[in-house]
Order: C-alpha cells, then sequence, then structure tokens
C-alpha cells in the first residue's frame, strides 16, 4: 500500500509522462493511419492510444514508485519538488552526466542518420514528429517506460528471487536489468515502424534495434548512478541536438 507521498510520486510522474502520451498520440497516430488502405475512425484510435499509455504508464509508475527505493533507485528531483526540499541540490548533479550523454547521443543519431537505410530514410520525409512530441514523449514518456518501469522491474526480480534482498542489488543484475530493458527498448520501435510503412527487413530491423539500444544504454546507466531525471534529461537533449542538426 502506497502512503501519501509515495502516492503524490506516482501521481506526478503519471500526469508528466501522460502529456508526451497525448501529443503522440493526437499528432503521429493520425499519419500512422494514413497509410492504412482501410482507414479506422481515427477518433477511436486515438482514445484507444491515449487509453493504453494511460494504463502502460499507471503500471510503470506502479512499479517504479514501489520498487526503486530498495534497489537504490530514484527520482530525486520530483521527490525534492513534492517534499519541498532543494530542489536544485536534487537536479545539480544530474546536469553535466545528462548534457554529456545528452550530447553524445545526439551525435550518435546524427551519424546514424548518414547511414540508415533507404526506406527509412524515405519514410522520414513523409513522416512528420514534431519537436515536441520528440521532447517530452521520447524524453518523459518513454524514460519512465523504460526505465523507471521495466528497468526497475528487470532489476528487482533477481534481486528477489535470487539475491533474496540481501543488500543492493549486485552490479551484475543491475547491468542485465540495463542492457535488457535497452534491448527491449530497441525492439520496440519495431510494432511503430512498421505501422508507418517500413518493410522489416534485416538491414531495417538491425538498424532500429542498435540505432535505439545504443542510447538506452546510456540513459539506463544514469537512471542507475544519478536518477529518474539525468534520463530523462539527455533523452530530451539527444532530440533537440539531433533536430537542431536535421537528422531526425
Amino acid at each position: 500500500m502506497f502512503n501519501g507521498q509515495r502516492f503524490r510520486l506516482g501521481a506526478a510522474i503519471w500526469l508528466s509522462a501522460m502529456v508526451g502520451a497525448v501529443i503522440v498520440s493526437l499528432t503521429v497516430i493520425p499519419q500512422m493511419l494514413s497509410n492504412l488502405p482501410n482507414k479506422p475512425d481515427v477518433g477511436i484510435v486515438v482514445a484507444a492510444s491515449i487509453l493504453q499509455n494511460a494504463v502502460l504508464l499507471a503500471l510503470a509508475v506502479w512499479a517504479g514508485v514501489g520498487l526503486s527505493r530498495s534497489l537504490g533507485l530514484g527520482a530525486p528531483v520530483f521527490e525534492a519538488t513534492l517534499s519541498g526540499t532543494d530542489v536544485w541540490a536534487a537536479l545539480k548533479p544530474q546536469l553535466i552526466p545528462a548534457t554529456i550523454v545528452g550530447v553524445l547521443t545526439g551525435s550518435l543519431l546524427i551519424y546514424l542518420s548518414h547511414i540508415a537505410p533507404a526506406e527509412l530514410l524515405a519514410l522520414g520525409q513523409t513522416t512528420e514528429i514534431s519537436l515536441a512530441a520528440k521532447l517530452l514523449y521520447g524524453g518523459i514518456t518513454e524514460e519512465v517506460l523504460m526505465r523507471w518501469g521495466l528497468m526497475t522491474v528487470l532489476i528487482w526480480l533477481p534481486w528477489r528471487l535470487i539475491q533474496k534482498k540481501d543488500g543492493l542489488p549486485h552490479l551484475k543484475y543491475v547491468v542485465g536489468g540495463i542492457f535488457a530493458a535497452a534491448l527491449l527498448f530497441g525492439a520496440g520501435h519495431l510494432p511503430a515502424a512498421s505501422a508507418l510503412g517500413a518493410s522489416l527487413t534485416p538491414a531495417v530491423v538491425s538498424y532500429i534495434i542498435v540505432g535505439n539500444t545504443l542510447p538506452a544504454l546510456l540513459f539506463g546507466y544514469l537512471f542507475w548512478r544519478r536518477g529518474l531525471e539525468a534520463a530523462i534529461l539527455a533523452h530530451a537533449l539527444a532530440h533537440l541536438v539531433s533536430t537542431l542538426a536535421g537528422a531526425v
């Protein structure tokens, strides 16, 4: 059972993540549907997408709030804001690592845009994803789903079942959780690419998985060492850097 403080933390994280989910549902889903020969009712699909995201985010938030603290993970800026303590003291240690990872990842995205399969390059010309969607969905929604929720669970399971909750998780379980969540993050982009009209050829699949897994490893490391907000800032900055460069 969550106490009041943990409930407020979960509500704040869920609401923050839902903003990006709503924006993507309203702007990207209609573009995806326009590629279908028999286009379904756009309003129904958008509403279903928002509802699905709301449920998935609720599960991720519930897992993160319930399990993260015992694993040494956290969201220090959210927690400081809600508790009325020094927000800058919580944010300051995250800024430099998040900036470094964000710029490096953005540079990686720029490089990857130059070696992308031709089919994905053509698809990028016909699908417009706003900067707001990239920053809010990529930066917040995806990090809440994949790091706060999934990665936390993937570390908690061996810690609970094998380590028997003896101290903080062993390094191998943390590393395993980071890698597993990153791989699932990479693979999770395949259905969206297919829905947008991409053929899942070996080259396309490899590009999508590798191109998304590598940044996710860095975001996972930041979440582990600095907190959820560091991963959010780095992810958002990566999109900002690559978008300003005209890459993705």
